[in-house]
């Protein structure tokens, strides 16, 4: 199975928040997911975002695979550097 870190779309018509999932990579995009990570509010300011970095860490050091706007994301967090340097922990 290849898991993936995305977002899943959340809130209200046109005020839309996310979640940072971990989710097979087969499944929809508003589907079934393995576990949340964290939120990410894009229309507060500054947009918000909450992360488990330890849990992201883990996924990724695991094989998982994030979309670009969730690295972003992960990098904004620290997650990623973390990650890059060796940081995960099993």
């Amino acid at each position: 199975m290849a898991v993936k870190l995305r977002l899943m779309r959340m809130g209200k018509k046109k005020q839309p928040t996310y979640r940072v999932v971990a989710a097979d990579s087969r499944s929809p995009r508003d589907g079934r997911f393995i576990e949340i990570l964290g939120t990410y509010e894009p229309r507060a300011e500054p947009s918000v975002v909450k992360i488990d970095n330890d849990r992201a860490v883990q996924w990724l050091s695991k094989g998982a695979q994030p979309t670009e706007t969730v690295q972003k994301l992960l990098r904004l967090s620290g997650a990623w550097d973390t990650f890059k340097s060796g940081g995960a922990t099993s």
